[in-house]
């Protein structure tokens, strides 16, 4: 059984999740014409909350059959493989980011 402390955070994170989906839904509402019901919000935010469980499960699952203890780059991209359009805006993400580190490394050095 979760910890009292535990299922704070959680219904905290729900809420958060819910206030932001809300906040979309309300966009695009908006510039669509359309209106979105309070219940149509609650089954999107419970629909991207069961998502985020199974994305964060399998990412441990991963992690763990790597024999690391911590998710890394390789484990996002493995979990986006099936999806070609989302694993090349990944990985694209991460090679610039890999890049701006290997062009920062050599700065600041040399300061005497």
């Amino acid at each position: 059984m979760a910890e009292p402390q535990d299922d704070e955070v959680r219904e905290r994170l729900k809420a958060a999740l819910w206030f932001s989906i809300g906040k979309m839904v309300d966009q695009e509402s908006l510039q669509r014409n359309r209106n979105a019901t309070p219940q149509f919000i609650g089954a999107l935010t419970d629909m991207v909350w069961h998502q985020i469980e199974n994305i964060a499960t399998d990412l441990e699952s991963f992690s763990q059959h790597a024999g690391r203890t911590t998710v890394t780059t390789d484990d996002v991209l493995l979990l986006a493989r099936r999806n070609q359009d989302l694993y090349s805006v990944i990985k694209d993400a991460i090679d610039k980011e890999k890049a701006a580190k290997t062009n920062g490394k050599g700065k600041g050095k040399g300061r005497g």
